[in-house]
């Protein structure tokens, strides 16, 4: 069923609501990954992501992050354990995720409009829907003056909103993103979270987001899961309780976000 208008999507639950409560998206058990003839980079791990939940996983460099969302989305497979994404066990790629990462995947040769058109063209979408999407999509993210642009025109954060888009638009049931912001400035990365949060808002869209970065992560999700050293397991997972409507600028000066990032950050060195 085709998600509806944008405009006529009703407000979203606070994340607290979202990460106490609701059917779960992703769940995985008993999950051991390592590859053939290597060590092992998960062990025995469980974890569940629920309908509508910003879900970030943290930890150290090597620690199985981008390997746990490559599991959601069926690139590799666990050598125990299973993978249930929306009720059922998933046995291939998952179609219904889509995937942004750090890199500019953005190909040169196509406009930003063409671009974030290109997976509905694989999808074979109706002309007619696939240029209502597209619309929809650069209006949301501030793109619909770049729509005729290449690529080598546009800003840092122009692509990383394209690219966005280009994730969006075919509506998957999750979004799974591997630090996408880490090779931004400062500015930049502050912009761009608050353009994710209202995007994500807006579509009600369920999320899992890989980072190193404990500020990141406490700013944006509703629920941090910090995660060991090889073989990893969840060292902890901690409830972030600053509701949809929050206030990136303000949270940052509060006690309750130093004190969050503390524990975070005494979670890390264990």
């Amino acid at each position: 069923m085709a998600r509806p208008d944008h405009a006529t999507r009703q407000a979203q639950p606070s994340p607290v609501d979202r990460a106490g409560g609701g059917q779960p998206l992703v769940t995985l058990e008993n999950l051991t990954f390592g590859y053939p003839g290597g060590e092992t980079i998960l062990e025995d791990l469980d974890l569940r992501v629920r309908q509508g939940e910003f879900l970030a996983l943290l930890g150290p460099s090597g620690c199985g992050k981008t390997t746990i969302m490559n599991l959601v989305a069926g690139f590799v497979r666990p050598r125990q354990g299973t993978v249930v994404f929306d009720g059922a066990p998933l046995r291939g790629i998952n179609t219904r995720v889509g995937y942004m990462t750090q890199g500019d995947t953005l190909l040169p040769w196509r406009t930003v409009a063409k671009n974030v058109q290109l997976p509905l063209e694989i999808r074979a979408t109706p002309r007619a829907r696939a240029n209502q999407l597209v619309d929809s999509y650069l209006g949301m993210l501030h793109l619909s003056d770049a729509r005729d642009r290449f690529p080598s025109e546009l800003s840092g954060g122009m692509k990383r909103r394209a690219l966005l888009a280009r994730s969006l638009i075919y509506e998957p049931a999750m979004l799974l993103m591997d630090e996408p912001f880490a090779a931004l400035d400062a500015q930049l990365r502050e912009a761009l979270h608050r353009e994710l949060l209202s995007t994500v808002a807006q579509l009600r869209q369920t999320v899992m987001f890989v980072t190193h970065d404990i500020s990141e992560s406490i700013l944006l999700a509703d629920r941090v899961i910090v995660l060991g050293t090889q073989p990893a397991g969840i060292l902890a997972e901690v409830v972030i309780p600053f509701g949809a409507d929050r206030d990136l600028a303000e949270i940052r000066l509060s006690n309750e976000y130093l004190g969050l990032e503390r524990k975070v950050r005494d979670l890390l060195r264990q």
